[in-house]
């Protein structure tokens, strides 16, 4: 399946227009050796975030994306391609680079023999803030996030969502223009994920430019203006969740049944208001197909199964997951691979 240039694609988001882009990558490259031949974590990337906004990277593991976040932020270099921040080239002035961004990865980056304050002013003399701010800094964000009661105790009792919520506190204490956030919310609970999303909001409303990535279409719903697809290290489509998500049909209506002989009927209902293929479960009975009009389609599936005596132990709308947005622009389930490569060979 093929689709237009990113400067020409139907799905561009409109807001890619109104700012120029202060992260600009194209023909990003990364190769790696392997036993079976060359493994590109990057192939070609081309990434526009503007001013202000946010820019969610959206692929399962092995797609690209934190090999693209690295070199973004001059943890690696690529073999081909170019990359600014704001004015400053990634290969040619890192340091510069690094004084205006703020990075957190996949993995907690803190001191567990320290306390969760310390961690933070350590962070703060590393950008050369002088000793009094960096102590201020340290407390707002703990306060910020939700930290004041365990910023005093070592870090090593903490949880690992507290772990989390600190790390993402010492990609902040610079107060910089450029965000890079590499799955954020891994190991946070779901209270803790939102009041993340609400601090996410709050730094992009404020002027901070975030370039996120992120396996969850959730994620990308609540936080991106703009999301590019990565599958084989290079953008497959690009465009605000809905306008992917409508690609594939908006809703999904899924059933269960109680007897797996009835799925030969269930199927042929499906088909009848579904506007795509009807997927069947490995156990046979859980059926679902992609549906332009998610409520109407439900109502109609329900009478007609409900007609031809079908009892069903469940039945409902979903919106699409990850895998059915890949599923439909790749012809295979997300798979994971290049970025293990990526862990093993980083330079």
């Amino acid at each position: 399946m093929s689709f237009p240039p990113n400067n020409s694609s139907p799905l561009n988001p409109v807001s890619e227009g109104r700012r120029d882009p202060l992260i600009q990558a194209r023909g990003l490259t990364k190769v790696y050796k392997s036993k079976s031949g060359p493994v590109y974590a990057l192939n070609g990337l081309d990434i526009a975030v503007p001013q202000g906004t946010v820019k969610a990277l959206l692929g399962p593991n092995g797609a690209g994306k934190t090999t693209a976040v690295k070199v973004l932020t001059t943890l690696i270099k690529p073999d081909a391609g170019t990359a600014v921040i704001d004015r400053f080239d990634v290969l040619q002035r890192p340091k510069d680079v690094r004084r205006i961004i703020g990075v957190s990865g996949q993995y907690s980056a803190v001191d567990e023999n320290l306390t969760g304050i310390e961690n933070l002013r350590m962070v703060g003399r590393l950008y050369h803030l002088p000793a009094p701010a960096a102590r201020r800094r340290a407390a707002e964000l703990i306060e910020q996030f939700d930290l004041a009661d365990a910023g005093n105790r070592p870090v090593k009792g903490y949880s690992g969502g507290m772990r989390r919520r600190l790390d993402l506190a010492g990609a902040l204490v610079n107060e910089p223009r450029v965000l890079f956030l590499d799955e954020p919310t891994t190991g946070l609970d779901p209270r803790s994920r939102l009041a993340l999303w609400d601090v996410i909001k709050s730094l992009v409303a404020a002027g901070t430019t975030l370039l996120l990535t992120t396996q969850y279409l959730e994620e990308a719903d609540q936080l991106a203006d703009s999301v590019a697809v990565i599958d084989g290290g290079k953008v497959i489509a690009e465009g605000t969740s809905d306008q992917l998500k409508a690609m594939i049909g908006g809703h999904r209506v899924a059933v269960a049944l109680v007897e797996g002989f009835d799925a030969g009927v269930a199927r042929d209902v499906l088909a009848r208001y579904g506007s795509g293929e009807v997927q069947t479960a490995s156990d046979g009975r859980s059926l679902e197909v992609a549906v332009t009009e998610g409520p109407s389609a439900l109502q109609h599936v329900l009478a007609d199964l409900a007609a031809a005596g079908i009892e069903l132990h469940d039945a409902g709308i979903r919106r699409p997951t990850l895998d059915d947005v890949f599923l439909k622009l790749t012809g295979h389930m997300a798979e994971a691979g290049q970025e293990k490569a990526d862990a093993g060979s980083a330079q």
